[in-house]
């Protein structure tokens, strides 16, 4: 869209050899549960064709993989001062040990995973019921122990040499210091992504919560499973983020079973008024057991009432605010879709990484409920952005449908999710754009966006007629009736839109000024307020971001 603002796009291209990036990205992103998303050689930009088998994982067997750990696994509070290679002595004897680690959260704790399931419950069967009064204990055992045994700690006075894996993130001005030594801003880009993507330790950590709010609930439904979605699996997960969680009875045995002749057995149940009332009493039990059962589960709150009933309380072992919900598919099938567009090109992740860190320091998201743009909402703007390239970097949503075989078939309640699942049948096109290129054009591209007329649509991948009265219309790619950002208000888009203006200019300086790049976006805004900004959005970059250049610049000729 042409306008008077792209007269300020005074911009230095330096095209990086974008080959040499995504050959480097994976030293990053395998953090966490990233999978091979830069294997593949490429020509001249993002992903390329390659004759060689497809190794990507599909999130189904990323899911099963981490729950398979996780029932081997038990989470165990120990000392500061623990002797680690006398505790892992002390472990073995039930059995091989395949991977520990330490963190600290309201303690110190380890996880530990076995090789088998027989050998926690060799661990589970040697553990003890704490000492003390014996009616004030509630004996339900869990893999969730304590360590108690004083020789395993270290006498001496000189630390325990326990290496803790980091469970939050560092401080931004610690972040802004390291992005500053970057040599340039698509390494800064990367770097961020590096820092804030979840550990694979981290990763593991919310699979075992999972299992462990699992065993609780098998005492109602044997066959149940509780998985984790949204940003803790979707591979756009922050250090510290929330734990969402999602009781699935579907894998129950019974469903749909039709009788092939004669006579047959049927379960008798009792049934509710709709399958809402279901959820709603499903939750109320299993909130009342972890309530007064669940080991380390505190705080616990029964939303029933919401658009979708959850449960919400703190796990204080693991340090993580956890929302159970049931009967939520869909929520499934988005954590899906995304963990795929994450899948495809490794730009994308670090895209959304790069403008969530943004919001985030200026505000325009917030950990509390109200008329902010939440983090869901950006991601989705993110990949419409990319969508929108010429050449596109990811495909739309109904390409991907189109692509989808018979297996993938999908609809609930009358929603239509169905969308490829084996990545060897989506091919890309050739788009050689630079992260730092692709970061200054989405300010750019959303300080112009016609919000008060057009809505965001990644099914579609081009802008559509706004179907109600909002600030900012996002169409949530299932539910195609909701706009995933009803609750974000005209301020906040206002304060968004500006933002994005200042950020492309400032963006554009390079080392004019300290900190550089995208360090200095992360930086206080001297954005303080918005009364309207309808005309503005369309005019160049104020005289007051000019002047805050050149107060920059005048700045930093007096530091040197």
């Amino acid at each position: 869209m042409a306008s008077s603002y792209n007269m300020f796009r005074l911009r230095v291209r330096e095209r990086s050899n974008l080959v040499n990036y995504l050959q480097k990205v994976n030293t990053f992103l395998p953090r966490g549960f990233v999978t091979d998303a830069a294997r593949a050689p490429v020509e001249a930009g993002g992903r390329g064709q390659t004759d060689e088998k497809d190794e990507r994982k599909s999130l189904n067997t990323f899911l099963v993989e981490r729950q398979e750990q996780a029932e081997r696994s038990v989470l165990i509070s120990c000392q500061s001062r623990t002797n680690e290679k006398k505790f892992l002595k002390f472990l073995s004897k039930h059995g091989d040990i395949k991977k520990h680690f330490f963190y600290e959260t309201y303690g110190t704790y380890a996880v530990v995973e076995f090789a088998s399931r027989e050998c926690v419950s060799s661990v589970l069967d040697t553990a003890a019921i704490p000492s003390g009064s014996h009616e004030a204990m509630l004996p339900f055992k869990s893999r969730l122990l304590s360590l108690r045994n004083l020789s395993l700690v270290d006498s001496s006075n000189q630390q325990s040499g326990l290496k803790c894996q980091p469970q939050t993130t560092i401080p931004i001005n610690e972040l802004i210091q390291r992005l500053s030594r970057e040599e340039s801003v698509d390494r800064q880009i990367i770097s961020l992504t590096e820092i804030h993507q979840l550990t694979e330790e981290n990763s593991r950590l919310r699979f075992l919560v999972c299992s462990l709010l699992k065993d609780v609930a098998a005492a109602y439904f044997p066959e149940c499973s509780i998985k984790p979605f949204g940003s803790s699996v979707n591979g756009f997960g922050k250090l510290g983020c929330d734990l969402d969680m999602f009781l699935d009875l579907d894998s129950i045995s019974g469903w749909n079973v039709k009788p092939k002749s004669g006579l047959f057995l049927e379960y008798q149940m009792k049934r509710a008024n709709s399958e809402r009332a279901v959820t709603q009493s499903i939750l109320s039990v299993i909130g009342e057991s972890v309530d007064h059962f669940g080991p380390g589960c505190v705080g616990v709150q029964k939303i029933l009432n919401a658009r979708c009933p959850l449960l919400r309380f703190a796990h204080q072992p693991s340090g993580f605010q956890c929302d159970l919900t049931a009967n939520n598919r869909v929520a499934m099938k988005s954590t899906e879709l995304l963990y795929l567009y994450g899948e495809l090109d490794p730009r994308v992740r670090n895209l959304v990484f790069t403008v969530r860190c943004w919001a985030r320091a200026h505000g325009i998201t917030s950990t509390i409920p109200g008329a902010w743009i939440t983090n869901f909402s950006l991601t989705i703007m993110v990949l419409f952005f990319l969508q929108k390239r010429s050449p596109a970097i990811i495909p739309t949503l109904d390409h991907l449908q189109d692509l989808a075989g018979p297996a993938d078939k999908c609809v609930i309640d009358g929603n239509n999710c169905t969308f490829v699942s084996d990545f060897s049948k989506i091919q890309l096109q050739s788009n050689t754009e630079t992260l730092e290129q692709l970061l200054c054009d989405f300010f750019e591209f959303y300080a112009t966006f016609p919000f008060s007329k057009m809505s965001i649509n990644i099914r579609k991948g081009k802008e559509l007629n706004k179907p109600e009265v909002a600030p900012l219309h996002i169409q949530n790619p299932f539910e195609t009736s909701l706009n995933v950002s009803k609750n974000v208000n005209a301020t906040q888009l206002d304060r968004f839109v500006v933002l994005c203006q200042e950020s492309a200019w400032l963006l554009q300086q390079r080392k004019t000024i300290t900190p550089w790049g995208l360090a200095t976006l992360l930086q206080p805004s001297q954005v303080t307020g918005v009364k309207s900004h309808k005309k503005r959005r369309r005019e160049p970059p104020s005289e007051r971001i000019k002047s805050l250049l050149e107060s920059l610049k005048s700045k930093n000729q007096g530091k040197s």
